[in-house]
C-alpha cells in the first residue's frame, strides 16, 4: 500500500477559500478518497493551512476511515493574522486537545515562505515556532513548508532538534546542503510530483542521494500533478507515478519504494493503519 503523507482534499472540493466545508462538498472529495483505493493509496494524510481549512481537515479525517488531518497555519496565511500568535495557537489547541478523536497526526503546514510579497519575516518565524513548540508540547511531528528561506528555515529548526524535534520538509525542492541537514537532525524530506518536471535535472540528482529511509511520498492535491498529467488538478491517487519515478532514480524495485516510504509515513505520523 501506499500512503499520501501531504494533499489538500477540502481544495478539491468546489468551495472558494476560507469557505467553511459543507455537506455537498463531500461527492467530490469521495471521489477522489475511491480513486486512490483502486490506486493502492490506502492512506492519505490532508493538511490543515489556516483555522478554517485545519477544522475541514479534521471534518474529513473524522468522516473517513483511511484519513488523517494535520492542523496549522501556512507562513503565507500568516500576512492575515494578529501579530500575536495567542488567539491562534488557542484555537489549535482546542482542536488538538483530542487529537485521536480529530485523527489529528501533525501539526502544519508550517514554515517560512519569503517567495510570497509582501512577506512579514518575524511574523511568519513567531507563527512557526509557536506551532513548533505546539507540537513538542503534543508529541506531534510538523509538517514544513519552505520557499526561498531555507537558511531561516534551518536557523529556527535548529532551535528545537535537542528538544525531539520530528517532522518532514514538505515538497522538498532545496539544495542538497539543506537535504543532508535535515537528514543528519531525522527530519524527513517529502517527494511530489515536480520530481519528473523536465527542468528538475538538479532535484533528480539530490533525491537520488536522499537515503530511502528519510524519504515521503506526496502529492500536494489538487496542485503540482506529476508531468504526465500536467494540466489537470493532482490527485492522491497519483502517488504511484511519483513512487515509480522514485525507483527509476534509485535503480530499485517500485516495491522497495513503496514498502519503505510506507514504513515511514507510518512511524513518523505514528499511524495505525
Amino acid at each position: 500500500m501506499f500512503i499520501d503523507t501531504h494533499c489538500h482534499l477540502n481544495m478539491i472540493a468546489p468551495k472558494q477559500p476560507l469557505e467553511p466545508l459543507k455537506e455537498h462538498h463531500f461527492s467530490v472529495i469521495e471521489e477522489a478518497i475511491e480513486e486512490s483505493r483502486i490506486a493502492d493509496v490506502t492512506t492519505i494524510i490532508n493538511v490543515g493551512t489556516d483555522l478554517i481549512e485545519s477544522e475541514a481537515s479534521v471534518l474529513i479525517a473524522q468522516r473517513y476511515q483511511d484519513v488523517f488531518a494535520t492542523v496549522g497555519v501556512h507562513p503565507t496565511d500568516c500576512n492575515q493574522l494578529p501579530k500575536s500568535t495567542h488567539d491562534t495557537i488557542v484555537a489549535l489547541k482546542k482542536l488538538v486537545s483530542d487529537k485521536e478523536y480529530n485523527k489529528i497526526v501533525a501539526i502544519g503546514e508550517i514554515g517560512l515562505d519569503f517567495y510570497h510579497k509582501p512577506y512579514e519575516e518575524q511574523k511568519q518565524k513567531d507563527y512557526c515556532r509557536a506551532q513548533i513548540e505546539l507540537a513538542l508540547a503534543n508529541d506531534l511531528p510538523v509538517v514544513i513548508h519552505v520557499r526561498e528561506a531555507a537558511d531561516a528555515m534551518l536557523a529556527v529548526l535548529e532551535e528545537y532538534v535537542s528538544q525531539g524535534l520530528r517532522g518532514v520538509l514538505h515538497c522538498f525542492q532545496q539544495q542538497q546542503y539543506v537535504a543532508d541537514q535535515a537528514c543528519n537532525w531525522g527530519l524527513l524530506v517529502g517527494l511530489d510530483g515536480p520530481i519528473n518536471y523536465p527542468k528538475n535535472a538538479w532535484l533528480r540528482e539530490i533525491f537520488a542521494k536522499i537515503p530511502l529511509e528519510h524519504i515521503v511520498l506526496e502529492t500536494d492535491a489538487p496542485f503540482l500533478p506529476p508531468q504526465q498529467l500536467r494540466g489537470k488538478p493532482n490527485r492522491p491517487a497519483y502517488i504511484p507515478l511519483i513512487a515509480q519515478e522514485l525507483a527509476l532514480l534509485k535503480n530499485i524495485d517500485v516495491a522497495v519504494v513503496e514498502k519503505q516510504t510506507t514504513a515511514n509515513a507510518i512511524k513518523l505520523f505514528g499511524l495505525e493503519i
